[in-house]
């Protein structure tokens, strides 16, 4: 008897469930709207001359706790204003690691490497799950996809001078 009032029941859920209204889509095709803050990726980004951010201080590699983030550094004379300067003549992140933590972000003295809102596609080889510095700067020219934060806003926003704790 108990076998039965256990497929009844079964069956009853079933039933309930399937005239419900379903509650998943069909991605890509259907994309439902993203949260605000939402951070999906990486872009490295440029000043407003067309110089390249990035110092090559490797602060963003030493930090990483998956150690996802490969970085070269050259010194050479920066293109706009002629000054030497350090560089990164590569720089690499495998997504296929990468825990979003943002550490590297943060840590970003040039705010050269930020968060970007919208997530990478979905990839049938492993090769297209590492960002390399082509597709990082590609990231970043659209900027109404940055994300809300780079590493100067959110020490701005950790300053104890500006808490509401203040004693």
């Amino acid at each position: 008897m108990g076998y039965l009032t256990a497929t009844v029941q079964a069956l009853y859920s079933t039933l309930r469930q399937s005239l419900k209204k379903p509650t998943t889509v069909e991605y890509p095709k259907v994309v439902r709207p993203r949260a605000a803050r939402l951070r999906g990726s990486f872009a490295l980004l440029k000043d407003a001359a067309g110089d390249e951010n990035c110092i090559g201080c490797k602060k963003c590699e030493k930090i990483c706790p998956s150690d996802v983030i490969a970085l070269t550094t050259v010194k050479k004379p920066s293109p706009v204003t002629g000054k030497s300067r350090g560089y990164a003549s590569d720089f690499t992140l495998n997504l296929q690691g990468c825990i979003i933590c943002e550490l590297c972000v943060q840590v970003c003295p040039a705010d050269a490497i930020v968060m970007v809102r919208e997530q990478e596609r979905p990839a049938f080889s492993r090769e297209d799950l590492v960002l390399t510095m082509d597709r990082l700067y590609r990231n970043g020219e659209n900027a109404e996809r940055l994300a809300w934060a780079t590493a100067s806003i959110l020490a701005e926003t950790q300053d104890p001078e500006r808490t509401c704790l203040k004693k």
